[in-house]
């Protein structure tokens, strides 16, 4: 079985965000309020959500949050994502996004539950100007030292998602394509979009796709590589075959008519893009009828109605644009 669209994009990937605490506070994603302002669910009902979702075809799983590590239980959590089995008998491929502060100590268990890629968010590589970004002292510690643990479990390829804003850190792309060589990963640079909780995204902010080329072949020589349609990020790799980079463009080059994913946050709400001004209440389907097996057919529907009604592209920077209510942190990446 597959999902399918209006637009005709199979959607087989799946964000399940599952809280939306964080333990950073970056300067581009919170105001710098405390806690939560929405529920979290019980692991199990995020489980019994996936369970459907898998049936449907959804053959890539990403737990996001907020901070998915603050989680407890998540270890368990991977391990029943990876018994599951999609339509064609394959485990669903299984990912987390992560700021890195608790990997240390997380990232062999996370691996031997059946991980099968880590990404880290980190937005600087000098720790004075990761400190000012993130609201955190000594976190740069903390982040590198996750990231070279889960390389030594084996979560490679693992990719490090900067987030560029002007003014910050645009200066940084080019000791990031440093890093990535001596460290061994792939960063991927991402345009700021106005998802953040303090509304103060504008035009001049984004550091576009076409200045990170130009600002990365200062530092080295390097050349496009094949990507998937329904890949969110261009690659290039240094000329040198040493390591490989991306920029991630919805603003510049938005990817919409290729987009396979859905996003589920950590209350039970599918979202069919980041800009959705409409979300469906899954939760309220899970604990409808007077079954488990009536509420996973509930479920099963509602999910089929979204994806029907997906969003064709979104419309940052056009006229009339509207954010959605909901910041970055309280979706889920």
């Amino acid at each position: 079985m597959q999902l399918i669209d209006q637009f005709g994009r199979q959607i087989h990937d799946l964000r399940i965000s599952i809280t939306d605490r964080c333990n950073y506070r970056c300067v581009y994603c919170r105001n710098g309020s405390d806690g939560a302002q929405y529920a979290e669910l019980a692991l199990d009902e995020y489980l019994r959500m996936a369970r459907v979702f898998v049936s449907l075809g959804i053959t890539k799983i990403r737990l996001t949050g907020g901070e998915p590590l603050l989680r407890r239980g998540i270890v368990e959590l991977v391990s029943q994502l990876n018994a599951m089995r999609t339509p064609a008998g394959t485990p669903p491929e299984i990912a987390i996004t992560t700021n890195g502060h608790l990997l240390a100590e997380m990232a062999a268990p996370l691996k031997a539950a059946g991980l099968d890629r880590v990404t880290i968010s980190m937005d600087a590589v000098e720790p004075e100007r990761f400190s000012r970004i993130t609201r955190v002292p000594n976190g740069y510690e903390a982040v590198l030292d996750g990231l070279r643990e889960a390389r030594r479990a084996g979560l490679d390829p693992v990719k490090i998602n900067c987030v560029l804003v002007r003014g910050f850190n645009e200066d940084q792309v080019e000791a990031f394509g440093r890093f990535a060589q001596q460290e061994q990963v792939t960063v991927r640079f991402i345009e700021f979009m106005p998802l953040e909780e303090g509304r103060v995204w504008t035009p001049q902010v984004v550091v576009p796709l076409s200045e990170v080329l130009e600002r990365m072949r200062r530092y080295a020589s390097f050349h496009e590589l094949e990507h998937e349609p329904s890949s969110t990020a261009r690659r290039y790799r240094f000329d040198d075959g040493s390591a490989e980079f991306g920029v991630i463009a919805p603003v510049s080059l938005p990817f919409c008519g290729a987009c396979s994913r859905l996003r589920l946050t950590s209350d039970g709400k599918i979202r069919t893009c980041l800009f959705s001004l409409r979300e469906h209440d899954l939760l309220a389907a899970l604990r409808s009828g007077d079954s488990e097996a009536q509420g996973d057919a509930a479920m099963l529907r509602l999910i089929e109605y979204a994806v029907e009604h997906k969003e064709e592209r979104h419309h940052i920077g056009e006229p009339g644009f509207v954010q959605p209510g909901r910041s970055m942190v309280h979706i889920g990446g």
